[in-house]
């Protein structure tokens, strides 16, 4: 199974919404943690939940957090926690919420902050 994923630097990439099934090629791409940045619901009753996603990325062996951010509505908040997350989660780090758009403008944001 080929991973959807934008590498931003060599130990971060984004990717648009991934499964509970995805979390098994995640590691094995070499990635050692997942942030998921969609909230849950956002996509309808077809998006899987953070849950289920969490449940999965544990089996596969990745370290794995939820930090739920709203499209259009990053906060100051949203982007010291990301930052903050990026600096302690294991690495390479994937990030993902609906397209990836969401993970690239809080990496950039982090960045330069």
């Amino acid at each position: 199974m080929s991973l959807p994923f934008q590498s931003l630097t060599d130990s971060f990439a984004v990717a648009p919404q991934l499964s509970p099934e995805d979390m098994q090629a995640v590691a094995d791409a070499g990635f050692k943690s997942v942030i998921i940045n969609r909230p849950d619901g956002e996509g309808g009753a077809d998006q899987p939940t953070s849950e289920a996603v969490m449940a999965a990325a544990k089996a596969a062996g990745l370290t794995i957090e939820y930090q739920p951010v709203v499209a259009g509505g990053i906060t100051h908040e949203d982007v010291e926690r990301f930052k903050g997350l990026l600096e302690t989660l294991p690495g390479p780090v994937l990030a993902y919420c609906r397209t990836g758009t969401r993970c690239t403008h809080l990496f950039n944001a982090a960045s330069h902050s």
